[in-house]
């Protein structure tokens, strides 16, 4: 655009009114210099864009031609200056959210459901994904926070701790009786089950991976599951023993229909918590920062 925008706001309102002086109340600026504006666009453009009369101004051919550009980018700016208005009158913005689906359904829905009630108004986006890929898209930006168990670098991000979780190993009581009938007292459970784990995907399944290795157990069965709620639930029918995070399954053992197996090194703790941006410059998320702080 090769002119000032002061000078299409000026015939904007001139054309707008089709009056001087009403342009020049409305604009809070002299006749004269409304006057001097519409003469310099003219000749720059070189066209006439109004023509005088006893009762004001009227748009030429032309003039008819550029007001109904003007208007529409002037209308879309009072659009984007409302919408502006009503952002941080209502606190409106868009929260990205990155979370797998067991910590979403078991860490996540207790602090959206109290966010949400706060802050109303925020638009929320949750992509239900891995651990891992929820990393990559902090890095990439493409969401604004992710709920992840604290990985072993955190390169630019940086993490709120939420909750300590400690994976173990599970099974239904009748499961680990007809095992010891089959294979004997003696027997290795973890070696000779049929193990249910996460798929290798999860980071989860890594750590795991990673404590059978430290600890030389090799599962003779393995049968790997897609998400959290569908292990606990093979491991209730008594299809195996599972890997499961256990503050996610204290009410079953508590009463009685799982056991956890004791384990003679137990596997080490993870931190639980939010990853996050710290040169985020979103309105949304630094709302939701000090909500869950």
């Amino acid at each position: 655009m090769e002119q000032n925008l002061s000078q299409y706001r000026i015939f904007y309102e001139v054309a707008k009114t089709k009056n001087i002086s009403k342009a020049a109340k409305e604009l809070f600026i002299s006749q004269p210099a409304i006057s001097k504006s519409i003469s310099k666009l003219e000749d720059s453009l070189g066209v006439s864009l109004f023509t005088r009369n006893s009762r004001g101004v009227q748009l030429t051919q032309e003039g008819e031609l550029l007001f109904e550009h003007t208007k529409t980018a002037f209308d879309a700016l009072s659009l984007g200056e409302q919408e502006l208005k009503r952002i941080q009158e209502f606190n409106i913005g868009h929260l990205r959210i990155g979370v797998s689906n067991t910590l979403c359904r078991y860490v996540l829905l207790p602090y959206l459901k109290n966010f949400i009630h706060q802050y109303p108004h925020i638009k929320i986006t949750i992509q239900s994904q891995p651990t891992a890929q929820t990393l990559a898209m902090l890095e990439q930006q493409k969401i604004d926070i992710g709920l992840v168990a604290k990985p072993s670098s955190l390169k630019d991000l940086s993490f709120f701790p939420v909750m300590s979780i400690r994976d173990v190993f599970i099974a239904t009581p009748q499961y680990l009786e007809n095992l010891h009938l089959r294979e004997g007292k003696n027997t290795s459970v973890l070696e000779t089950c049929n193990m249910l784990l996460l798929d290798r995907n999860n980071i989860t399944r890594r750590y795991i991976d990673n404590y059978f290795q430290e600890n030389h157990i090799e599962p003779s069965s393995i049968l790997e599951v897609t998400t959290m709620d569908l292990l606990v639930e093979f491991t209730k029918i008594g299809l195996g023993v599972g890997c499961v995070i256990r503050e996610f399954v204290k009410e079953e053992l508590t009463l009685g229909e799982l056991i956890e197996l004791p384990l003679e090194k137990p596997i080490r703790k993870r931190t639980i918590g939010f990853a996050y941006n710290t040169n985020s410059s979103s309105r949304a998320l630094n709302s939701f920062l000090n909500f869950i702080s």
